[in-house]
């Protein structure tokens, strides 16, 4: 069994993805960390839990436009429960498990650098719920990312509270908090709220930040994929392999320019496919068309010699994102925030750290990036498909009765549909802003829909990725015969074969092509492809060469 230690500090991208994940996979708190929260928390206990202590926002104030009215030692404990139930007003479909066990993760880990002032219990009851599979119920609309994922983290507070209105996902059912605990075992199922303990669960833009480290790191496998998928796409149009020439991209030195035609070149090395002799041969479609014979090709178009062009500011875009992820994880986002003094104690100090604009930028940017890349993917299974743009590729991939059967134009009109869906979501969520709570929060992030949005289009072009490699595949299976002299490079065969592995050519007619989608995405989400061709040409993400 694996057990991660949080501290605040030193969380990693990967863990977070892995703990989301993996249920198997369990979090405890660092006794480094255990020992700051005790000495903080005696502090304020001893020093200001009484009604002449200066005022501190959301521990002895109200919040909003009522922070300038003093909430009596008396009535905090109950200020902590009407806190919960006041921002507990999200709407829409839950969030999945998974973006609830990141954020509990996330949550405890924001608590656990010290900055934020609740008890130590609240981060064990957090990682109590990670480590039993509770997952609150979260619904996905209602933050606006400033002052935190106010309204979908009150449902997790309601839940860690044990809400008798709170829900939770357990042991894959939809249940009521109160009882998954009690099946659960973790403790008392009503657990007490102390001061500074609500506030501190439902501030900072933790949701925004789990959807969003789980998007980044699918994008980045995505990506790979992708250059999969080119690969196998290029191999069966018998390119011309030109513009993959590292000279080419060390005279426009983008980083990933280079990194992506360095890629590629790996995964065609050994290629005879891609040569002017394999061109030479006209496949019968080709030659019903036209008579004129075979003349060697200069360059080919865009989506085959841009590739690297188009490809190469993903890479650079998800270097940036990848950062903003990694900062945020180990970051102190609540308000106000505790600091020890020089000399001993502690002061609290009010800011805006649960701002999310840069997570909301970052997603942003991540949602146009993707979309374009699917966008270039699906132009190339449009051309898989037409013998006027494929140099003689089977009309519509097609097998079977000519005219009976249709082939694949259908799907490609599905990726159509992703692409132009993807498209609606581009409109930057970073920059609409509409004030809320009373002009009190008068700029907000919209950070949560912005990563929401992010996450939509990464999953519609895990599909478009997924079905370039099913298009390639069915071309190269179909043109097998007819070119039996020339190979595919050393990382493209390793992709083909691992295809040929999960799902059969469809030489036979039409079948459920449904199936075949969902196979498709497949390859994406498990990996598998991607894993056969990092086992034969090593990983596909190293240095640019």
């Amino acid at each position: 069994m694996t057990t991660i230690q949080i501290d605040g500090f030193t969380l990693t991208a990967d863990q977070v993805v892995q703990v989301a994940r993996d249920p198997s996979v369990k979090v405890a708190l660092a006794q480094s960390s255990r020992d700051a929260l005790k000495e903080s928390r005696d502090y304020i206990e001893s020093t200001w839990m009484h009604d002449e202590a200066p005022m501190m926002y959301s521990f002895n104030t109200g919040v909003g436009l009522l922070k300038d009215t003093r909430v009596k030692v008396e009535h905090i404990e109950l200020f902590q429960t009407q806190l919960i139930k006041a921002h507990a007003a999200g709407m829409g479909e839950p969030f999945s498990e998974e973006v609830s066990r990141a954020t509990m993760l996330l949550r405890a880990n924001a608590f656990a650098s010290n900055y934020s002032a609740p008890r130590v219990e609240v981060v064990d009851r957090l990682l109590a719920f990670v480590n039993a599979g509770i997952h609150p119920i979260m619904p996905q609309k209602g933050s606006v990312g400033a002052s935190g994922d106010l309204a979908p983290l009150a449902y997790l507070a309601a839940a860690v509270a044990g809400f008798d209105e709170a829900e939770v996902m357990y042991q894959g059912r939809r249940m009521r908090a109160t009882e998954a605990i009690a099946e659960a075992k973790i403790g008392p199922v009503k657990f007490d709220l102390k001061a500074k303990d609500a506030s501190a669960l439902i501030n900072g833009c933790t949701v925004s930040l789990a959807v969003a480290a789980l998007a980044a790191h699918d994008a980045r496998n995505l990506l790979s994929d992708a250059c999969i998928s080119l690969g196998l796409t290029l191999e069966a149009m018998r390119a011309e392999m030109a513009a993959y020439d590292p000279r080419i991209h060390q005279a426009r030195p983008h980083p990933g320019q280079i990194k992506t035609a360095a890629i590629v070149r790996r995964l065609l090395q050994g290629s005879t496919r891609t040569t002017h002799e394999a061109r030479a041969v006209q496949l019968p479609e080709e030659l019903r068309r036209t008579d004129i014979p075979y003349t060697p090709r200069i360059q080919e178009v865009y989506s085959l010699r841009c590739a690297p062009q188009v490809y190469g500011p993903v890479f650079d875009a998800l270097d940036y994102i990848d950062t903003i992820v990694k900062n945020e994880i180990n970051a102190a986002t609540d308000n106000p925030l505790i600091f020890g003094k020089d000399g001993g104690g502690f002061e609290i100090i009010s800011g805006g750290n649960f701002h999310g604009q840069y997570l909301a930028q970052a997603m942003d940017l991540l949602t146009m990036a993707i979309t374009d890349l699917g966008s270039i993917c699906e132009r190339r299974i449009n051309r898989l498909i037409d013998p006027t743009l494929s140099w003689g590729l089977p009309r519509n991939l097609m097998s079977g009765i000519r005219g009976v059967n249709t082939g694949y134009p259908v799907v490609q009109c599905s990726m159509s549909a992703l692409v132009m869906e993807n498209r609606g979501l581009c409109m930057p969520g970073s920059v609409d802003n509409v004030p809320a709570k009373g002009n009190s929060e008068d700029h907000i992030s919209n950070s949560t829909w912005c990563a929401r949005k992010a996450a939509t289009v990464v999953a519609n072009t895990q599909y478009i990725v997924g079905i370039e490699m099913l298009f390639a595949a069915q071309a190269l299976t179909m043109t097998e015969e007819l070119l039996p002299a020339f190979k595919l490079g050393e990382g493209t065969q390793a992709a083909y074969d691992e295809i040929r592995r999960r799902i059969p050519a469809c030489l036979d007619g039409d079948r459920w092509f449904h199936d075949d989608i969902a196979t498709a995405r497949d390859f994406i989400t498990s990996g598998g492809v991607r894993a056969a061709v990092e086992q034969r040409v090593g990983v596909i993400q190293g240095q640019s060469q």
